[in-house]
């Protein structure tokens, strides 16, 4: 309900009651503007046309059909409950949007003016008066209110990590909110964290459980709205065609498909299989084996079907073999040492990704965050102060485990199991206290027949060193729900990473992240220098304070052998129908399928 139907007492009065402080000071005080960095100056300056990597001649139109994998049971993508639907992004905006050709800027979508508060105590958002739900309600202070509330009170995990340096909230005019922070937070990333705060409608969510799984299709602020759809099989998204952000400088040349569809298959190779039929149009290929392999294909040799590698600057983050430090068998790091020289990198990327990868060595390899082999002066001066706490070796040249021959790693690997008191019995079976080393590797069944085929030679290795691993493969909903319990041994996982790392830190790696179901703190580290330096990460003040806490955090990470580093490759690569189109030149972060189109 708008405001102005509201006398000026009965509203102060609503207000009071539910605790929201308004106040409406003159604001010729706050010079708002319609960007920021995140460090130095936006590229794009007031007025701005279009961000230079898309094609606003680009032609509109068709439909962009696509694979997804298990099945969905939820419109909320913010809760934890359930799995939810391929795509639902495309039906949400954020106050603010990203470049994709700078580290960390935002431009004005539903909040057109942006304000740091002096002394940085916080943040002002000022909402375009055009910005609307796509039932045609207008986007208020309430909305975005709400938002943030039910966000860290009932949303993921990773919202509380987010907006825990939040003090309190003011409405603070017609289109006005404020949020203010704790004293002497310094937290710099917070005021943009804030601005991709995503936008729910009040009126209609208020009235729901939104810890509840629903396929009720809910209002929203997004330029796509769900068309139709079938639970486990399909969904497709259409233009809102009352969409108000359509002609926004930060949307031309974005969302030239009118509708977008995910068909849902019941793992990889079935989808494969469909993609060569032409039942959707772009795939995603992770794979290397599957990438060389269709090369050779028909569809490819003719001309139906293009393949395209895009080069980006963006950090690899980590993927690996993720240890659970809860379980008791991988709390000994000499045991986590010696699993890690067990991996035969060299070996898989010949024999089955056909040279394609590098060896991931860093949490934020292939770029300048990677942490050098030895800290440097700034970065001891952070390690120093946890020297009785942190491995001795994490002052000496990083560990880089590219030893090339497999019998002397596992030589070594059994060398490692013997002094934290591991011994082979008569049949070859290791042991400790009689009780034998036996884990379990968790998968899920989409992905599964990709990942057996790496899992069962690293399996063989292990089981020279008497060592018996089983994969346990698991439906895409009890694997999440496995995941967010932390109920399992070991996980192939990766933890992305952005050239303007932060508070999602927290999330990932932090003590309080291990304890709190549903984060992504998946190894269960917990580690007091580590929680220290995500402080420094989130407080830096320039670029070089960022990259020297970066750095100290790598190195803490890699020297702690919470994961077993896989590979990583700098580029996307993709397969797609010939009748799809892309801008000439990738930004930054990579190509982005919302600036493709269809002829």
């Amino acid at each position: 309900m708008k405001l102005k139907f509201f006398s000026s007492a009965f509203f102060l009065g609503l207000c009071f009651l539910s605790g929201i402080t308004i106040s409406f000071p003159s604001f010729a005080k706050y010079p708002f503007q319609p960007s920021a960095a995140m460090h130095g100056e936006p590229k794009y300056k007031k007025g701005f046309s279009s961000f230079d990597y898309v094609n606003v001649s680009a032609p509109n139109g068709g439909e962009l059909k696509q694979a997804s994998f298990g099945s969905f049971d939820t419109f909320n993508p913010f809760s934890i409950n359930g799995v939810s639907a391929a795509g639902i992004g495309l039906t949400h905006d954020s106050l603010m949007k990203q470049s994709e050709d700078e580290a960390f800027s935002l431009y004005g979508l539903i909040a057109d003016g942006f304000y740091i508060l002096p002394q940085k105590k916080g943040v002002s958002f000022r909402l375009n008066k055009n910005a609307t739900f796509n039932d045609g309600s207008p986007i208020t202070p309430q909305d975005v209110l709400f938002s943030f509330n039910i966000l860290k009170e009932q949303g993921s995990p990773t919202y509380r990590y987010y907006y825990r340096d939040v003090e309190k909230v003011e409405i603070e005019g017609e289109k006005i909110i404020t949020f203010y922070f704790v004293k002497n937070t310094q937290n710099k990333e917070l005021p943009f964290i804030l601005g991709e705060l995503p936008i729910l409608s009040k009126s209609w969510w208020e009235k729901r459980d939104f810890s509840k799984t629903s396929l009720e299709i809910p209002v929203s602020s997004g330029p796509y709205i769900i068309d139709h759809f079938q639970a486990g099989r399909y969904i497709v998204y259409k233009k809102n065609p009352t969409y108000w952000a359509w002609n926004l400088n930060v949307n031309k040349g974005y969302y030239h498909f009118d509708k977008f569809r995910f068909d849902y298959y019941r793992d990889t190779t079935v989808a494969v299989e469909a993609f060569k039929a032409g039942e959707f149009d772009i795939r995603l290929e992770n794979e290397a084996k599957k990438w060389v392999n269709f090369q050779n294909e028909k569809n490819v040799q003719n001309g139906r079907i293009l393949m395209k590698s895009f080069s980006h600057h963006m950090p690899s983050g980590m993927q690996g073999f993720v240890f659970n430090l809860r379980k008791p068998i991988f709390q000994d790091k000499l045991v986590r040492q010696a699993l890690l020289l067990a991996f035969d990198f060299n070996w898989m990327n010949n024999n089955l990704f056909h040279g394609l990868y590098t060896r991931t060595t860093s949490f934020f390899d292939n770029s300048n965050l990677k942490a050098p082999s030895l800290p440097d002066k700034d970065e001891l001066k952070l390690l120093e102060p946890y020297k009785n706490i942190l491995d001795e070796k994490i002052f000496s040249p990083l560990y880089q485990p590219e030893e090339k021959n497999p019998r002397k790693r596992l030589y070594q690997a059994m060398k490692l199991l013997n002094q934290a008191g591991w011994t082979v019995d008569n049949k070859g079976i290791l042991k400790k206290e009689n009780i034998p080393f036996e884990f379990e590797i968790l998968i899920d069944t989409a992905s599964s027949g990709a990942w057996e085929r790496i899992i069962l030679p690293y399996i063989g290795k292990l089981k020279r060193l008497g060592i018996t691993a089983h994969i346990r493969a698991v439906d895409l909903l009890q694997y999440k729900n496995r995941l967010d319990s932390f109920e399992y041994d070991m996980i192939v996982s990766v933890w992305g990473q952005s050239l303007s790392p932060g508070n999602e830190q927290r999330y990932f790696f932090s003590s309080s992240a291990a304890d709190s179901n549903g984060s992504m703190n998946y190894s269960g580290i917990k580690n007091p220098a580590v929680d220290a330096i995500i402080e420094k990460i989130i407080s830096a003040n320039s670029q070089k304070e960022l990259e020297t806490a970066i750095h100290a955090l790598d190195r803490i990470l890699l020297t702690e052998i919470i994961v077993i580093p896989h590979w990583y490759s700098p580029q996307n690569r993709y397969m797609f129908q010939n009748n799809i189109r892309m801008p000439q030149n990738p930004p930054l972060k990579g190509t982005n399928i919302l600036t493709w189109w269809k002829i």
